[in-house]
C-alpha cells in the first residue's frame, strides 16, 4: 500500500523484455530485496540493489495497462516506497495497482498553481468524482473539476517541483489509478440490486 506521496523522481536507466532498471538515491536508503516500490504508481517489487540503482521485473500485463511500456532510457518515473505501519497516511491510499492510461489534455498555469486536464477511457470516468483523490503516475491529487470526458486536478508548487508531472507535454499516457472506495460501493450497490 501507498499514499500517493511522491518521494523521488528517478530515471530509467534501461529498459530490457521484463526488465527495469530505474537510477535513485532516496529511496534506497532502506530498501530490501523483495520490497514494494510504486514506479509512476505501478507497485513493482526490488528484484536487485545496485549503488545508484534498483532493478525490478515486469510483467507483460503491467506494460499493456501502464505506461511503463514507453519508458525508455532518459525517462523520468515518480517513485514511493510502500507504507509502514507507524507512517502518516498523508495522500490517500493507493493499492499501486494501475487500471489503465489517461492522456494529458493540457496544463494550464493559475497563478502558481498549474491546471493539468486529463481524458481517460470513458468506461473509468464514473470511479472519478469531485473532490475525489485520483492517482496520476503514483501522485495522490485531489479532482476538482469534471465534465463528461475529462478531468481536472491543481498542481501545487511542491507537486510541480517534486514529479515528473509538469515536464510531461499534453498527448502522453499517465498512470491512473481510480477512487478505491467508489469502485467497493459500486460493487456493494450492484450486488444488492441483484440480490446477492
Amino acid at each position: 500500500m501507498f499514499t500517493g506521496i511522491i518521494e523521488e523522481v528517478g530515471e530509467v536507466r534501461a529498459r530490457e523484455g521484463g526488465e527495469l532498471v530505474i537510477a535513485c538515491r532516496t529511496i534506497l536508503e532502506d530498501v530490501a530485496l523483495g520490497d514494494s516500490i510504486a514506479v509512476n504508481g505501478v507497485d513493482l517489487t526490488v528484484r536487485t540493489i545496485g549503488d545508484d540503482s534498483l532493478t525490478f521485473d515486469v510483467m507483460p500485463e503491467t506494460f499493456r495497462r501502464s505506461n511503463l511500456g514507453d519508458a525508455g532510457p532518459g525517462a523520468r518515473v515518480n517513485l514511493e516506497r510502500s507504507v509502514r505501519p507507524v507512517d502518516r497516511l498523508s495522500g490517500h491510499i493507493v493499492r499501486g495497482v494501475v487500471e489503465t492510461t489517461c492522456t494529458l489534455e493540457s496544463l494550464t498555469p493559475e497563478g502558481e498553481a498549474i491546471i493539468a486536464r486529463y481524458r481517460p477511457p470513458a468506461e473509468y470516468l464514473p470511479y472519478i468524482l469531485m473532490k475525489g483523490p485520483v492517482c496520476l503516475d503514483g501522485a495522490s491529487l485531489t479532482v476538482m473539476a469534471r465534465d463528461e470526458e475529462s478531468f481536472s486536478v491543481s498542481l501545487v508548487q511542491y507537486t510541480q517541483e517534486h514529479t515528473n508531472l509538469t515536464s510531461r507535454q499534453p498527448g502522453d499516457s499517465i498512470n491512473l489509478e481510480t477512487d478505491l472506495l467508489a469502485r467497493y460501493v459500486e460493487q456493494l450497490l450492484e450486488a444488492r440490486s441483484q440480490g446477492t
